[in-house]
């Protein structure tokens, strides 16, 4: 499959991401999108990110304009330090799909590009595109310190004693804020452990934790006596984050916990997210959308056109959390950084626990019982998986069929994929993933142990209906 657009920038495989390719999307998104003059450029820990971040420069430096290459940094990182100097950006990340695997994230000087750009970058694309043979133009700078002034943000809004007398595992693997990481945590009075540091890349998906990891965590936890475990995904825009059992907080209820916290008063999430987000009565709107940081931003954008001092925030089940206006920290100013970042979330989280009785897992306690679960599918084709969504949202009696474990429907929503709500309250999401070839299931119920039994027996019922 050729490399395209999905939720959140361009991906493919990387023998497809060829260096004409590459620099063909660069130079439309460059002739279609503004960028200020400066191009900031980052990347990911993948082997073939290098090369793919040296091509981008090659195009900005053939359009003749600046690039300024910030190496090996978090996406929401690079994305902060564009936004500051009024200038676009690329982020060279496959996220937390597989290795051979990779991609492009843009940004115009106001941050992530809408999929109204997306589509005039695709309208732009030549295939036929090739670096000119005369030397490049456009000048290169570099800047190192992007990850700690990312890591600033943060030290300055909570203050050096937001996390005193904690120890925090730091699930470094092939993460790109592996280090940064760990600084914040020290930072913020903390003592952070590292753990896992990876010479190969790792895709870790934060919204579908395998078993293996789960093991692994609450392995840590129990020998180093932690009061959690933090990581992201590959480019750093999805948190992960554990209690002190080493049990994984579902990204849709960090956002919950953070958005609270942060004094929001309105929130805009994708219909994939916990329920849980209409149950808070602190929240005066809540605004569902399709699945993707994009649809999310967008909708931030209409609050802020119609309110501009709006509290308002978004974040995705995967946990990636979007400020919009300026928040106020234990120790000050928090600035809005409308990118999906995740730092943020585990920041936010681990402070308002630290003087909770029972830590993450008591500050859980305090919100409505509604808990979910999710977990992916690999290696589905997109054709075949299309076929089985449009065949159970088409048919009501093929998909009571299919529902038949978690009883009566009530209600259907084909915002995005298929989501079903059930005379339980209990409620299931299938769709296809729009960044690889993976199939996602989602579940919620009352309780974690329900929603993690609701996702397996639906996990089992895709893959089935999917060979048949």
């Amino acid at each position: 499959m050729a490399p395209k657009f999905g939720t959140s920038g361009l991906r493919g495989l990387v023998d497809d991401l060829t260096p004409g390719l590459v620099g063909g999307y660069t130079a439309a998104f460059l002739a279609s999108c503004p960028t200020g003059g400066r191009v900031f450029v980052g990347r990911d820990l993948r082997a073939s990110s290098p090369r793919i971040a040296g091509d981008v420069i090659a195009a900005v430096r053939a359009a003749g304009l600046e690039a300024v290459d910030c190496g090996i940094v978090p996406t929401p990182a690079l994305a902060m330090a564009a936004m500051a100097g009024g200038a676009g950006a690329v982020m060279v990340t496959g996220s937390h799909i597989p290795a051979d695997r990779n991609g492009l994230k843009f940004y115009v000087p106001g941050g992530e590009i809408s999929k109204a750009d997306e589509a005039a970058i695709s309208a732009a694309f030549r295939p036929d595109w090739h670096a000119p043979a005369a030397p490049a133009g456009g000048p290169t700078h570099t800047a190192p310190g992007t990850g700690h002034a990312y890591a600033a943000r943060y030290v300055r809004a909570f203050g050096p004693e937001a996390l005193k007398g904690l120890g925090i595992g730091v699930y470094q693997h092939s993460s790109a804020a592996r280090e940064v990481m760990a600084e914040v945590v020290r930072g913020l009075g903390g003592d952070p452990v590292p753990l896992a540091w990876s010479e190969s890349f790792i895709p870790v998906d934060t919204e579908a934790v395998d078993a293996a990891t789960r093991e692994m965590l609450a392995g840590w936890c129990a020998t180093h006596g932690l009061d959690a475990v933090i990581s992201t995904d590959g480019d750093a825009d999805r948190p992960m984050l554990t209690d002190a059992g080493g049990r994984v907080v579902p990204g849709d209820i960090l956002g919950v916990i953070t958005a609270r916290a942060l004094g929001a008063r309105v929130v805009c999430t994708p219909v994939s997210s916990n329920t849980m987000v209409s149950l808070v009565p602190e929240f005066e709107r809540v605004a569902l959308t399709r699945i993707g940081s994009p649809f999310v931003i967008a909708a931030m954008e209409e609050v802020l056109a119609a309110g501009p001092g709006a509290r308002v925030v978004g974040f995705e089940a995967n946990g990636g959390f979007l400020l919009g206006f300026e928040a106020s920290g234990p120790a000050g100013a928090l600035p809005p950084l409308m990118t999906r970042d995740s730092l943020l979330p585990m920041v936010a989280v681990l402070t308002a626990a630290r003087t909770q009785p029972g830590g993450v897992a008591g500050l859980l306690e305090t919100l409505p019982a509604r808990r979910t679960a999710a977990d992916r599918l690999q290696g589905v084709e997109t054709g075949r998986a299309a076929a089985l969504l449009d065949r159970l949202a088409a048919d009501g009696a093929a998909r009571a069929a299919f529902f038949a474990p978690a009883g009566t429907e009530t209600g259907c929503d084909l915002t995005d994929g298929l989501r079903v709500s059930f005379d339980s309250g209990e409620i299931v999401h299938l769709r296809p993933s729009g960044n690889a070839p993976e199939f996602r299931v989602y579940a919620e119920a009352d309780g974690a142990g329900r929603a993690e039994a609701l996702l397996g027996v639906f996990l089992d019922r895709v893959a089935m209906a999917l060979a048949g």
